[in-house]
């Protein structure tokens, strides 16, 4: 099945009917109004990944990983595709990784898509304007990155990135894997490359608290699901950790996926995938409510004016209104 979307002169796009709303606190209900619909903006994918808002040309770009491709959506023109190539190309094929990219950011300054390249075991950046693009870091300690995932920036340029296995070919032995630890990164703005964590099981999404002093990492291993927070100095190195969320209790065969990528409003709560689809914790890990997708949710990322979240899950991309926005909208 091919992916699919409704044309651009519809404006109203199919309610995702296995969706709903799981109120926890009182408080979900001032980010998402009561009876919100989730809408279906596309399906067809074999694995949607990594969304990132363009706020200069008002569209999203998501990784459809298995297909090695960077598809586009915005609400006037629907979907299509953006890099039709978007990890390696068949001459530079690495026999160990897995086709495609991963997670997905969005820099406004410099008008360029930092992206996980899991194909190539590289950060890559993306200049918009030329379509020149560079390898940002590829190796710590002389050797390759196992598969980097997802990513966040800092405002002083500092990335940080997760790098689990999931992008090599060989899920049973990771054959090719030279990293001794699935590892948290730190990139500095000198592009310096420093370990965060090495004792995750599979760490997977990331993001900042809207202070930059902790940093979020979710872990996707069914016997630990988790989100651990890491506290961060001035310089934005790690001096402390703790787990922030624990969704072991979510899990079951009604409630299909794990902890992976995340966004944060401009309140500081949490937008989290998880069993079920996205849960929305507060700045305290209180679980506020969930929306629920029913399908593998592996991240999500604001959009629009800002109020729009996107979602990808599985084979779809969806999107729900919110009352809140991202923080970079504030």
């Amino acid at each position: 099945m091919l992916p699919t979307t409704l044309s651009a002169c519809q404006k109203a796009f199919p309610v995702y009917e296995p969706g709903r709303l799981d109120k926890y606190e009182g408080h979900f209900h001032d980010l998402i109004s009561p009876g919100t619909k989730i809408s279906l903006l596309a399906e067809g994918f074999k694995w949607t990944e990594g969304p990132a808002w363009d706020t200069k040309r008002g569209l999203l770009y998501f990784s459809d990983i298995p297909n090695n491709k960077m598809m586009r959506w915005s609400r006037k023109n629907g979907l299509g595709t953006f890099l039709e190539v978007a990890g390696r190309h068949a001459s530079l094929v690495d026999q160990d990784a897995a086709p495609g990219t991963n997670g997905l950011l969005y820099e406004r300054g410099n008008d360029g898509l930092f992206i996980c390249n899991q194909n190539a075991r590289s950060i890559d950046f993306l200049d918009l304007k030329s379509r020149l693009r560079e390898t940002v870091a590829t190796t710590f300690n002389g050797l390759l990155f196992n598969s980097p995932n997802d990513l966040i920036r800092a405002k002083d340029g500092t990335i940080f990135f997760t790098d689990p296995p999931y992008g090599l070919l060989d899920q049973e032995t990771f054959k090719g894997m030279m990293q001794p630890h699935f590892g948290v990164y730190r990139i500095s703005t000198d592009g310096i490359v420093s370990l965060v964590s090495g004792e995750m099981t599979r760490p997977n999404g990331i993001a900042l608290s809207i202070d930059e002093r902790t940093l979020y990492v979710s872990q996707s291993d069914p016997k630990a699901p988790i989100i651990q927070s890491f506290k961060l100095d001035d310089l934005g190195r790690p001096v402390n950790s703790s787990v922030f969320a624990n969704f072991t209790d979510l899990l079951g065969n009604n409630n299909p996926g794990l902890p992976d990528g995340m966004a944060v409003d401009q309140h500081g709560n949490i937008f989290a995938t998880g069993p079920g689809g996205v849960i929305i914790l507060n700045s305290n890990g209180l679980r506020l409510g969930r929306i629920y997708t029913g399908k593998a949710t592996s991240n999500c990322a604001f959009g629009e004016d800002g109020s729009t979240l996107f979602m990808t899950a599985h084979d779809t991309l969806l999107s729900i209104d919110t009352k809140t926005k991202g923080f970079n909208w504030t």
